[in-house]
């Protein structure tokens, strides 16, 4: 029986500092649709900090056709929000990976041997279409670690597509994905499919990460407040080994 994932204090605020480390955010302010402004990055900041989570490595969307960020642009923003957090007081520790869109564009970038910005451990965080399936995601993914990347694929259990057969979440395991769960899925935010993929994802032992994806404070604001009980807290998410070689 699956137990709680999330450990309440007495002040019903969510307590996650077992988890440590978050590997999905969009914290660097204009650069994608994640917040706009330096004192709103603080805040998710301070939100985070508050939450338990002694380090970030926040993830702003590389998708071409709407947001072209490269490392330079992501490393300067970064470099910014890295000054106002230390003016302000924080002692959360943040760096900088992307959240690639598998797209034409990051296909050219792998195979022409583009920097490309990770998590620990080499670990690319990508991210598929909503509505409609690649016709080569295996492939793609094979790529990722020919090219001696580890990818991880953000949010899977958002992908409607692939809930008419399960079985091809194991596949991607097995083929070498590690996949990464988001807290508002936990909280019932993007609805009740969600909802139940990421909880047979965690049955089923399928989950490697656990991420907020955060755009705002307000998402950091549910996860705070929420008390559903699907939220379990004993999974044995990997976020901390992120932390041993950060």
């Amino acid at each position: 029986m699956l137990n709680w994932l999330f450990e309440k204090k007495k002040n019903n605020h969510v307590n996650l500092d077992h988890i440590g480390i978050d590997i999905h955010s969009h914290f660097i302010p204009g650069i994608d649709d994640g917040v706009e402004t330096i004192d709103e990055s603080i805040a998710v900041a301070t939100k985070m900090q508050s939450l338990g989570y002694r380090y970030m490595v926040t993830t702003p969307h590389v998708m071409w056709d709407c947001y072209r960020n490269t490392p330079e642009i992501i490393l300067s923003g970064l470099q910014s929000i890295q000054q106002a957090y230390a003016m302000a007081g924080l002692t959360i520790q943040v760096r900088a990976a992307a959240e690639y869109f598998i797209d034409e564009h990051f296909s050219e970038m792998l195979i022409n041997g583009e920097t490309l910005l990770t998590l620990p451990g080499k670990r690319l965080l990508v991210e598929l279409p909503y509505s409609t399936p690649l016709l080569n995601t295996s492939e793609t993914l094979f790529s990722i670690i020919e090219h001696g990347y580890q990818p991880v694929l953000a949010h899977p259990e958002r992908y409607t597509y692939f809930y008419n057969d399960l079985s091809i979440y194991k596949k991607l395991a097995d083929q070498g994905c590690e996949l990464q769960v988001n807290i508002l899925s936990l909280t019932g935010y993007y609805g009740d499919n969600v909802l139940k993929t990421a909880e047979w994802l965690l049955k089923n032992n399928l989950i490697t990460f656990l991420g907020t994806d955060a755009h705002k404070l307000q998402h950091l604001e549910m996860i705070n407040k929420s008390d559903r009980k699907q939220w379990i807290t004993k999974y044995p998410f990997q976020n901390e080994k992120l932390i041993n070689i950060w």
